[in-house]
């Protein structure tokens, strides 16, 4: 395994920022690590990259205990932290050799990876500019790229997206994706669209605890605990009604005749809704059985 996590624990103060988590990631994993603010995800991120010390646990990069063999887990880590740490008074180029040369390359070597990272990220038109200059997410793209010249094993990424356009997420979503065929790659996001692109595997962490750890599939099953439908009428209708159809769990009404209805899982509505329609000359425009999302599993655990 590269990454190892094992009863992990942090304490700031009283108050239990990650609560026994534990999990484990191989190569070619690319692990959604998902959670709302404050859940503990960068918390747990930076205790693997040797940036914070743990309270209690263990974690282990490559068979290295972040505590006992730091230097060993950081030649095998590349990171980019939440708050991308650039010095903007230097130019590309020099930066990424800069930070090249703090890996321990050199020479041609060091020449070699400057140039593949300038293509892998796409900073070909920004390379001889200062930080400083580019865009927020062209700095985003140096952030990518200083966390994989050294060609790490292990890739830990804090919401890599951020402040890019959409054009510039799908690029960027495609080098993650082809690096994490042969290394393992962990990265927190609140964009279920990346993690659906992306992720082979999920792990949802709240209040400190991981709550849910699966593919996304997976999870939508597990929280499938009532058939979902939507349902369109031409006018506002007493939508009360509807609730009080036999297996009806709830109606949210969304506004202009539309309303979504939660049902028992045993229980097809759609006859008793055609019925209830037809009884009270409701004109039905639109009836459709609706699948659980990520972004309903997401707010099912971290309520």
């Amino acid at each position: 395994m590269s990454v190892v996590v094992s009863d992990l624990t942090k304490t700031f103060g009283v108050q239990n920022a990650v609560d026994q988590v534990s999990f484990e990631a191989q190569p070619g994993d690319i692990v959604g690590f998902l959670g709302p603010n404050g859940a503990g995800k960068s918390t747990t991120m930076k205790i693997i990259t040797g940036y914070l010390p743990p309270t209690a646990g263990s974690v282990a990069v490559c068979g290295s205990d972040v505590t006992q063999n730091s230097m060993e887990v950081r030649k095998n880590i590349g990171y980019l932290p939440e708050h991308n740490p650039l010095y903007l008074d230097m130019y590309v180029k020099e930066y990424l050799r800069f930070i090249g040369a703090l890996h321990g390359l050199k020479g041609r070597k060091l020449k070699q990876q400057v140039a593949a990272m300038v293509e892998l990220c796409g900073l070909q038109r920004e390379q001889h500019k200062k930080i400083g200059a580019i865009s927020k997410g062209y700095r985003q793209r140096v952030g990518l790229a200083q966390s994989i010249i050294h060609d790490p094993k292990v890739l830990i990424l804090d919401e890599p997206t951020t402040g890019l356009d959409p054009n510039q997420i799908v690029e960027i979503r495609e080098v993650i994706k082809n690096i994490g065929q042969a290394k393992t790659v962990i990265f927190s996001t609140h964009i279920m669209q990346e993690v659906q692109a992306m992720c082979n595997r999920v792990i949802i962490i709240n209040l400190g605890k991981i709550v849910a750890d699966g593919n996304v599939d997976s999870l939508k099953a597990m929280q499938n605990k009532a058939n979902a439908f939507i349902t369109e009428f031409k006018e506002e209708i007493d939508w009360k009604l509807i609730g009080e159809l036999e297996g009806v769990i709830e109606v949210q009404p969304l506004g202009g005749g539309k309303y979504k209805v939660f049902a028992q899982p045993e229980t097809d509505v759609r006859p008793l809704m055609f019925e209830l329609a037809k009884t009270h000359h409701w004109t039905l425009v639109g009836l459709q059985q609706q699948e659980n999302t990520l972004e309903d599993v997401f707010q099912n655990l971290t309520k």
